[in-house]
C-alpha cells in the first residue's frame, strides 16, 4: 500500500501526463516565466528602448519588427531561451534579415544595460506576446 504522500504524488504525475496528452501541442511555460517575472518585462519594455522600436506591446514598428511570433526573422521558432540570447546579444546591423528596419538591435537594451535578471525579465514578457 503506497503512503498517503506517495499516492498524492503519483496521482499528481498522472494528471499532469493526462493533461499532456490531451494538448499534445501544448508548450510549457519555461521556469522563468512568472507572474513577477513577466510584470516586471512588461514594465522595462513598455518604458524603455525596447518599445521605442518594436512599439509599445510588441506591435511592431518602423525600426523593429512585431514581436507577436506570426514571423520571427532572427529567431527560429521563439523559443524562451532564444528570446534571452537576442536581447542579451543583440543583432548587427549586417546580419537584420528585414532591411526596412533601420537600426541594429542594440545589446542589453543598448542604453538600458540590462543586468541578467531584467533580460530574463523581458525575455519573459516578450514569450508570452507568443505565448498565450
Amino acid at each position: 500500500m503506497l503512503r498517503p504522500i506517495a499516492r498524492s504524488l503519483l496521482l499528481a504525475v498522472a494528471g499532469v501526463a493526462a493533461l499532456a496528452a490531451c494538448h499534445p501541442g501544448a508548450v510549457r511555460r519555461p521556469p522563468l516565466v512568472t507572474k513577477a517575472n513577466v510584470a516586471l518585462g512588461d514594465s522595462l519594455f513598455n518604458t524603455g528602448a525596447c518599445q521605442r522600436c518594436h512599439g509599445k506591446g510588441g506591435v511592431g514598428a518602423a525600426n523593429a519588427p512585431a514581436l507577436d511570433g506570426k514571423k520571427w526573422l532572427q529567431l527560429k521558432a521563439g523559443s524562451y531561451d532564444e528570446i534571452v540570447t537576442i536581447i542579451t546579444e543583440g543583432v548587427a546591423q549586417t546580419a537584420i534579415k528585414d532591411t526596412s528596419h533601420r537600426f541594429a538591435m542594440r545589446a542589453r537594451g543598448g542604453p538600458m544595460n540590462l543586468t541578467d535578471p531584467q533580460v530574463q525579465a523581458v525575455a519573459a514578457y516578450v514569450w508570452t506576446l507568443t505565448h498565450k
